[in-house]
């Protein structure tokens, strides 16, 4: 092995080190308990080796926003397993739900209105894109023409981001995640049961005005 590949590899596994220390951190004490000196004691390290990898406490934070958005991505394509598409839709609520209560320091961070909102959007545009291809999905299995993917797509994301800000902030009882998750379905299942019936009253209006 040469050099410089035992040094990237060094770097590398340092710089998983800093990041797997500072998701404990956050994941157990908060966001206030998460500063560069902190995570450089919790790794053994000086604080200057974090600055290495880590311009400042935001570009950890950043960093720590964009696996947040990779880990929740990746517990909700386990919901695209369900054959049925409506119950696919319904699953991807819950999973959600699920993360945000199982998660709740890290997902206040990556919902933080500190964090720039360019790079809150480019940390969770692949978790966007998967939910609109859901959506075309449904689209297409009922005939339903959306107007704009867009908008129906941030519908039902700040429906589910709502009701898992109830759950997180305990708004729902001493059950608030199991019940949040079952919220998450039902507010779902009543907003695409709602496109349907309106794209039903639309087809209708339309053959009438024809015969008419």
């Amino acid at each position: 092995m040469s050099i410089s590949t035992r040094r990237a590899r060094e770097r590398a596994n340092t710089h998983e080190r800093i990041i797997e220390a500072a998701l404990h951190v956050l994941e157990t004490e908060g966001p206030a308990a998460l500063t560069i000196r902190r995570i450089a004691g919790d790794v053994e390290y000086s604080a200057p080796v974090v600055y290495q990898h880590f311009a400042n406490k935001d570009a950890l934070v950043l960093e720590l926003v964009a696996y947040g958005h990779r880990l929740m991505l990746a517990e909700v394509l386990h919901a695209f397993q369900e054959a049925d598409v409506d119950l696919r839709m319904r699953r991807m609520a819950s999973q959600y739900v699920r993360f945000a209560g199982e998660h709740p320091h890290l997902y206040q961070v990556m919902n933080a209105p500190a964090i720039d909102a360019d790079e809150r959007g480019r940390a969770a545009q692949p978790a966007v894109d998967a939910l609109k291809e859901l959506l075309t999905t449904w689209s297409a299995r009922h005939g339903v023409v959306l107007a704009d993917l867009d908008e129906a797509c941030e519908t039902l994301w700040g429906t589910m981001h709502g009701i898992a800000s109830l759950g997180h902030l305990g708004h729902l009882g001493n059950v608030g995640n199991d019940r949040a998750r079952r919220l998450a379905e039902q507010a779902l299942h009543a907003i695409l049961l709602g496109w349907r019936a309106e794209a039903a009253a639309n087809d209708r209006d339309q053959r009438e005005n024809v015969q008419g």
